[in-house]
């Protein structure tokens, strides 16, 4: 059985755990307001950039571009948003998981993909298990500008146009709420999924439609990679605040439990105390 003093250490010891916990909660909390805030104010950009494209793709015909048309698959390209460290719950476990399945379904050898990570977490978990990990990003800020991804998204861009795999897939935590984080799979390139259901506006192309797309196609495509990693933050700093406020919340009543041994404890010790007293008196008589 545990001494007074042990308890006393451990009751101790939790009560700065779950002030550490609740910190970082609180931190997290004020972080995750603001990247909410980004993530929800690139949406109106990200819907336009697509009906341009959308638009100028469907009207100008005869026009081919390589971003446009699907090749026979030889290698694919995976590109997923993790946190470069943890306490983030289920966050980054479950985006590995979704690739780790996705590559054994679709593949039997590490010369048929490559994966692409931002995040250390991710990095270092398939070049652990030995994957083809050709690019990796770590130390991003936690409110990310596009100038912080533009490099990794024009390469990852750049390496689909000279073949360097033939389709690319977007992983990440999409942010529905502050209690729910879906992993989404989304297929960057080719750009063959652009919705043409909705109303198309027509443009009258100044320069042609040929240059105009081999602009506008990467930058869409690098948009699609910058939101997703906006998705993916806010996602983080939900799934982080969560996670503190479960590890805070088992604290207090791991605290609960203790307070409650101790003081049970610490009754036994006097009764103890007491009948030894009554015994060594009634001795004497």
């Amino acid at each position: 059985m545990a001494s007074l003093r042990d308890i006393q250490t451990r009751i101790t010891s939790t009560k700065k755990t779950s002030q550490i916990t609740k910190a970082m909660e609180m931190v997290s909390a004020s972080k995750l307001n603001r990247a909410e805030s980004n993530a929800k104010s690139f949406v109106p950009y990200m819907n336009k950039i697509q009906e341009v494209v959308t638009s100028v793709a469907a009207g100008s015909q005869g026009v081919r571009n390589p971003m446009l048309v699907s090749r026979p698959v030889k290698k694919t390209g995976y590109l997923l948003i993790t946190s470069d460290r943890g306490l983030a719950g289920a966050y980054n476990s479950n985006v590995i998981r979704a690739v780790s399945n996705r590559i054994k379904e679709r593949h039997s050898s590490n010369d048929e993909f490559a994966i692409i990570a931002l995040g250390r977490v991710g990095a270092d978990f398939f070049r652990k298990k030995g994957f083809n990990v050709i690019e990796s990003v770590v130390g991003l800020p936690d409110q990310p500008s596009f100038a912080d991804v533009k490099d990794i998204a024009n390469k990852a861009v750049g390496m689909f146009s000279a073949e360097a795999y033939d389709e690319l897939y977007l992983f990440y935590n999409h942010y529905v709420s502050a209690i729910q984080q879906d992993v989404t799979e989304k297929k960057v390139l080719p750009l063959t999924d652009l919705n043409t259901s909705g109303k198309l506006v027509s443009y009258e192309f100044e320069p042609s439609p040929e240059e105009i797309l081999e602009v506008l196609l990467p930058q869409y495509a690098e948009s699609l990679i910058y939101g997703a990693l906006l998705d993916g933050k806010a996602s983080e700093h939900a799934a982080r605040m969560t996670a503190m406020r479960n590890a805070t919340d088992n604290a207090k009543e791991l605290i609960s439990n203790l307070t409650l041994k101790y003081n049970r404890a610490r009754q036994a010790a006097i009764t103890q105390e007491i009948t030894e007293i009554v015994g060594g008196a009634a001795a004497l008589e």
